[in-house]
C-alpha cells in the first residue's frame, strides 16, 4: 500500500497478482468465484455506463460531483459499483437494507441522489415508492432480476480502448482529498448526518488497520463477509481485504453464517458483539444437552475460559487450557470452519466474558473503537497477547491521536477524521474544533496507553438527588450473566436507578428445564416466582461491584427482544434509549409508582 492514495487503487495492486476466486458469493445454492480480471472488466464496464448516463464529477466540488445511492446485502456487485462509482470522480451513498421508507426518502433527497442500485424485490419497491418525491433521482438499477426494474446487466457493454483511457484520464485528477462516500450515520437519536469521507481519510485507516492483521498467522487470506458494508467497519475491513490480496466470500445471509462458514473455512471475519452472543448461545444450548461426565467436562471447559488471561496463568492453567482445548474447543472451531484465527468485533461494546472465551478457545478477539466520522478505527487490540488487555478497546492505530478533555470525553484528531457533515456546517462546527473530533464518548487510558470506554457522554444521567450515574458500565456488566440479553438501566430525575431487561430466552428455558419449570409463553415464564428471584439474585451480585447510586434497585422483565424491525435498536444494534423509554413509559412508570423496597415489576 506504499503507493496508495485512493481506495480505487488498490486495483493496480490486483491486477499485479490475480486470483481466481477474488470475489465469492452464493448462486443458485453453489458458490460462484469471481475472478480479479471478471471484476475489474465489470467496474469498468459500469463506470462507462454510468458516464453515458451523465453521471461525473462536475465542477470537483463535493456538492458539483454526482451520488449514486447503493441499498444492499453484501455481494461482489456492491464492491463493483463503489469501485465504478470512485473512477468516474462520482461519490457513493450507501444505505442500509432496513432502513425505513422515511429516511430513505429523506437521504436521498438531501445527497441528490441521481442514480440507485438495489440487490432485490423488496428493496427496488421501497425506492420506487418514494422515487416520486426524490426530484433527482432518474434511474434504478437492480442486482436480482426483479420485473419493472432495469437489471444493472443490461447496461454493461464492452468497453473500448478509447472507453477505458477515457475513465483512467478522469481517475487520475481524482486526488486523495477528494470525499469519495458520504455515509449517513443511523442515530441513536435524531436525524441521520451525513458523513463526509474522503479517500486519504479510509485508505489512511485501512493502512493503520492492516498493521494489526501481519501478527495473525493466516493460512489462505480467507475473509467472510456478512455486516452491511455501508457501513464503515464493514466497507474499512472490505478494502483491507481488497488492498492485502485476501479472497473474500459473502455469506448468503445472517441464518446462514455458520453453514457458510463450514463450507469457505474462513481465517478471519468481523462481527458485532451480538452475533458471538448468539453464537455462544447456541455452544450452550448443546453442552446442557450433554449428560454425566461430558457434561461435567463441558462445563469445566466453559469455567476455565472465564479465566483466561491474555498473558497466561502460569504452567498448571496452560496445561488444563490445552486439555479443554482437545476436548471441547477443538470442536467450537470445527463448527466453523476449523481455521477461524481472529474475530475482529466493532460497534458496540463486547461483554468481556465472551472476549475471554472465545480468545480462550483461539478464535482470539480483536474488540476496536472508533466512529462513523473517524473511518473508523481510533484503537484496537491486537492478535499478539502482549498488545491486546481484556476490558479495552486496545491502544491506538499509526496516525491517531487522542486526547481526554477535562470531562473525561475522548477526542481524537488524524488523517482518518472526516472533513464534516454534508450540508451541516453548524454541526461540523460543533463536533469538529480545531481538527480535533469530540466522539461523544468518555473514556481513560490505563498505564500502558490501552484505551477504556466508560460511557456515552449523552447518556450519562442524574437523579433526583443530584447524583450522576453512567449506565453503559452497569449495563455491559450485567450483561455478562447468560440470563441477561438486553438491558437499559434508567433513572434520569427520579429517586434511584431502575432497568428494563429483556432475558435471553433460550438460556432461560434451559435453566427452567434444570429448575423444572414447565415453559410455556415467555409471558407467563416471567412471572413465576423463582424466576424473578432468580434475577434478583443475578441483580444483587453485580450490584456490589457499584457505588449506592448506580445501584439497580428495581427491574422489569420484558417477553419481547429489542430489534431493529421493532424500531428499538439502530441497524448496526445500538440502543435507542429514546424511543425505548417512550415505549415502555408505563413499565417505566410502574417502576417507580412505589417505594425503594417495593416489590418487582414483571410484564
Amino acid at each position: 500500500m506504499k503507493n496508495a492514495a485512493r481506495l480505487f487503487d488498490c486495483m493496480a495492486i490486483q491486477a499485479q497478482s490475480p486470483q481466481a476466486n477474488f470475489l465469492n458469493a452464493k448462486v443458485n445454492g453453489a458458490w460462484e468465484a469471481y475472478s480479479t480480471t471478471q471484476i475489474h472488466t465489470q467496474v469498468y464496464q459500469l463506470a462507462a455506463a454510468l458516464m453515458d448516463m451523465g453521471i461525473s464529477a462536475g465542477d470537483g466540488t463535493t456538492e458539483g460531483r454526482d451520488k449514486v445511492g447503493l441499498i444492499s446485502n453484501g455481494r461482489p456487485e456492491w464492491v463493483i459499483v463503489d469501485l465504478a462509482v470512485q473512477l468516474i470522480g462520482a461519490i457513493l451513498v450507501p444505505l442500509y437494507p432496513n432502513i425505513a421508507l422515511k429516511e430513505i426518502e429523506q437521504i436521498l433527497t438531501e445527497a441528490e441522489v441521481k442514480c440507485i442500485f438495489v440487490s432485490d424485490k423488496g428493496l427496488c419497491s421501497n425506492v420506487t415508492a418514494v422515487q416520486v418525491k426524490v426530484p433527482s433521482l432518474t434511474h434504478i438499477f437492480s442486482f436480482d432480476r426483479v420485473d419493472g426494474c432495469t437489471n444493472w446487466q443490461e447496461i454493461l457493454k464492452p468497453v473500448p480502448k478509447t472507453g477505458i483511457d477515457r475513465i483512467n484520464e478522469i481517475s487520475n485528477t481524482i486526488k486523495e482529498q477528494d470525499v469519495t462516500t458520504i455515509i449517513f450515520t443511523s442515530g441513536t437519536t435524531g436525524r441521520p448526518k451525513g458523513v463526509m469521507l474522503t479517500h486519504k481519510n479510509i485508505v489512511n485507516n485501512v493502512t493503520g488497520s492492516s498493521q494489526v492483521l501481519t501478527q495473525i498467522p493466516l493460512n489462505h487470506q480467507r475473509a467472510l463477509s456478512f455486516l452491511p458494508m455501508n457501513h464503515i467497519f464493514e466497507k474499512m475491513c472490505m478494502y483491507i481485504y481488497l488492498f492485502n490480496g485476501f479472497s473474500v466470500y459473502f455469506a448468503e445471509s445472517m441464518d446462514t453464517i455458520g453453514v457458510n462458514m463450514k463450507e469457505i473455512k474462513p481465517d478471519i471475519f468481523t462481527a458485532v458483539p451480538r452475533l458471538l452472543e448468539k453464537v455462544f448461545e447456541k455452544i450452550m444450548i448443546e453442552g446442557n444437552k450433554l449428560q454425566g461426565l461430558k457434561r461435567k467436562i463441558f462445563n469445566w471447559s466453559i469455567a476455565l475460559a472465564e479465566q483466561f488471561e491474555n498473558a497466561g496463568k502460569g504452567p498448571w492453567f496452560k496445561l488444563q487450557l490445552a486439555l479443554a482445548d482437545k476436548l471441547v474447543y477443538s470442536k467450537w472451531r470445527a463448527a466453523i470452519g476449523g481455521e477461524v484465527k481472529a474475530i475482529v468485533v466493532g460497534s458496540s461494546a463486547c461483554p468481556v466474558r465472551l472476549a475471554r472465551i472465545f480468545t480462550a478457545a483461539k478464535m482470539v478477539v480483536l474488540e476496536g473503537y472508533g466512529l462513523t466520522e473517524t473511518s473508523p478505527v481510533i484503537s484496537v487490540n491486537y492478535y499478539n497477547a502482549t498488545n491486546r488487555r481484556f476490558g479495552t478497546v486496545g491502544k491506538l492505530i499509526a496516525d491517531v491521536q487522542v486526547k481526554i478533555a477535562d470531562d473525561g470525553e475522548i477526542i481524537t484528531k488524524g488523517p482518518s477524521v472526516m472533513v464534516g457533515y454534508y450540508k451541516n456546517n453548524e454541526l461540523t462546527a460543533e463536533v469538529l474544533q480545531d481538527g480535533w473530533f469530540h466522539t461523544g464518548d468518555i473514556g481513560a487510558f490505563d498505564n500502558d496507553g490501552f484505551l477504556k470506554i466508560t460511557d456515552r457522554k449523552k447518556e450519562i444521567f442524574k437523579t433526583s438527588g443530584g447524583k450522576y450515574v453512567a449506565p453503559v458500565p452497569i449495563e455491559n456488566r450485567m450483561k455478562e450473566s447468560p440470563l441477561i440479553e438486553q438491558m437499559m438501566v434508567v433513572g434520569a430525575e427520579r429517586k434511584f436507578t431502575s432497568a428494563l431487561i429483556v432475558p435471553s430466552f433460550p438460556n432461560l428455558k434451559l435453566w427452567c428445564d434444570q429448575n423444572k419449570i414447565i415453559c410455556t409463553s415467555n409471558e407467563t415464564l416471567l412471572k413465576e416466582p423463582a424466576i424473578i428471584a432468580q434475577f434478583q439474585l443475578i441483580i444483587d451480585g453485580f450490584n456490589t461491584e457499584f457505588n449506592h447510586v448506580e445501584q439497580v434497585k428495581k427491574f422489569t422483565l420484558l417477553p419481547q427482544e429489542w430489534t431493529i424491525d421493532g424500531g428499538e435498536l439502530t441497524p448496526t444494534g445500538k440502543m435507542k434509549r429514546r424511543i425505548i423509554m417512550e415505549k415502555y413509559k408505563n413499565e417505566i412508570e410502574e417502576i417507580y409508582a412505589g417505594n425503594i423496597n417495593g416489590t418487582l415489576v414483571t410484564h
